[in-house]
């Protein structure tokens, strides 16, 4: 009978979630659901001494802003809880003391300095990567060159130990992976890793693989920078006996810099000016500030629909899905091998369509917004037929107000380049009348209006061209935007009248023949 695809995301509370782990818990996400399977979040906070406060809400609030539902979690509980590995130090040990007496592990009383001194050692002998492995181990103070009455003493009286797993000295450990297929690791290249510390606490490697176990993860998808693990964690499972119920591994591609050289970090988002962290975030230790897509005016859509073309592709030339449609179509073999550039402007472009695609009336609720902080008054009404002219032209949430602004607030500043090549007498001429007349009509719209200024301009002799920028620049201060006769429509014929009137007064030294 095949078992229910459970899956988990299990980040460390440390800072800011990196978007590199929020695609990984969207991946998760979307093959638990694409299955009917369960999506488990973990936190794996087993080293205490990198915690950071704020760090577990911060995980929390980013996966809910993205629509990442969990199904078993800290907050929301489970089965298997509790869901947080510094609450579960208790189950770890016995699994240690199990490798141990299987022969599988060992303990280990080196002290700091020893090791220091056993890897000197090994650089002056010219050794390319010092490690406490099949070789070194038998140099060094552990239950497997002491005396066992010497061992038994040491634990008796509370001497710091570890306990290490011994990894064999000429074997080679295979696993397969679901995107990079089978990954083949000679045991001499793997050290003898620390699997629980002095403190009593496990490492990542033992809690990982106990925990994965006793919650039932059949698959295993996280970053690349965990491959050299895996076949550790191979060992692991067969030496507890558990290779029947290992998980299927799934590791994804690097997100690699704009330029491709790299691993995408923090820096290089500060350098060219985007964010690499879901929501902002103080750091509460130096106090650094860093940017979010939330607060850069990303929609949680755009923003997952972005990340989840960060290494997948549905094998087709759509782009635009919801998360529904990534669920449906989404395939852990669709997922590429080698690392994918990041490209700021391509989750810019799926941030304008997503804007783009949503009705008017909800668009006016950004321009609303932006309103009352300037102390405007508006219909909704208004708003939203300020927002349909204007979205095309924005990017974010917060361009409706800078693009649109003109609507509320009357031009004082007029462009020299434009005034000094479209403003003339002949063109005054025809804002004169076109001003005047515009008063007169009963019915404004932008039908009306381009009919009125069309038979102005035939009386007057000239074409639309001729005079349409300085016309734009008059009513709006601005050189360019979306259809002109639409605009004065939405401002009604008094405001468009004064703002005529105010230009022809202030650019009058353009007003040459």
């Amino acid at each position: 009978m095949e078992r229910e695809v459970r899956v988990r995301f299990a980040p460390s509370p440390t800072g800011a979630l990196h978007i590199g782990g929020v695609r990984t818990a969207l991946y998760n996400f979307l093959l638990a659901r694409k299955t009917g399977g369960k999506m488990i979040l973990r936190i794996e906070d087993t080293d205490q001494t990198r915690f950071v406060p704020g760090a577990e809400d911060y995980i929390r609030e980013s996966l809910e802003w993205c629509g990442i539902e969990l199904d078993e979690s800290p907050w929301k509980g489970g089965p298997y809880a509790p869901y947080r590995q510094s609450e579960r130090k208790p189950i770890y040990m016995q699994y240690a003391q199990q490798l141990i007496d299987a022969g599988h592990a060992y303990y280990a009383f080196d002290t700091a300095e020893e090791l220091d001194a056993m890897r000197e050692r090994l650089k002056a002998a010219k050794v390319a990567t010092p490690q406490y492995n099949a070789i070194t181990r038998m140099t060094m103070k552990n239950s497997l060159t002491l005396p066992e009455d010497e061992v038994k003493r040491r634990l008796d009286s509370g001497d710091p130990y570890v306990i290490r797993l011994k990894v064999p000295r000429k074997e080679e450990v295979r696993l397969q992976d679901m995107i990079r297929g089978w990954v083949m690791v000679h045991s001499s290249a793997i050290d003898d890793k620390v699997l629980m510390k002095s403190d009593g606490m496990p490492t990542y490697h033992l809690a990982n693989i106990v925990d994965d176990h006793l919650m039932k993860i059949t698959h295993v998808i996280r970053g690349e920078e965990w491959l050299p693990s895996a076949p550790l964690h191979v060992l692991l499972y067969r030496y507890l006996g558990w290779e029947d119920t290992m998980p299927q591994f799934a590791h994804l591609p690097l997100l690699l810099k704009p330029d491709g050289n790299g691993k995408l970090s923090k820096r290089d988002g500060d350098k060219l000016g985007f964010p690499v962290f879901p929501l902002h975030w103080v750091d509460p230790n130096t106090g650094e500030k860093s940017t979010g897509y939330r607060e850069s005016g990303y929609l949680p859509d755009a923003f997952v629909n972005f990340l989840a073309f960060l290494g997948w592709n549905p094998g087709t030339q759509q782009e635009i899905f919801s998360m529904d449609e990534l669920i449906q179509e989404f395939t852990v073999e669709r997922i590429g091998k080698s690392g994918t550039r990041f490209d700021i402007q391509k989750a810019r472009w799926f941030n304008e369509q997503y804007l783009r695609a949503k009705p008017d009336s909800e668009l006016a609720g950004y321009l609303m917004e932006a309103l009352k902080e300037h102390n405007i008054t508006t219909t909704h009404q208004t708003a939203e037929k300020v927002a349909g002219l204007m979205k095309e032209r924005v990017s974010f949430p917060q361009d409706f107000w800078k693009e649109a602004q003109y609507f509320y607030v009357a031009p004082t500043e007029y462009s020299e380049k434009v005034a000094s090549k479209k403003w003339n007498s002949q063109s005054v001429a025809v804002f004169e009348d076109f001003k005047n007349e515009l008063l007169s009509l009963q019915d404004i719209n932008a039908d009306t209006v381009k009919e009125l200024l069309n038979s102005i301009l035939e009386r007057h002799g000239m074409k639309i061209g001729q005079v349409m920028q300085a016309l734009r620049l008059a009513v709006t201060g601005a050189e360019a935007g979306p259809d002109l006769m639409q605009i004065i429509e939405v401002l009604g014929k008094e405001e468009t009248a004064q703002r005529i009137e105010t230009a022809i007064s202030k650019l009058s030294s353009y007003a040459t023949a």
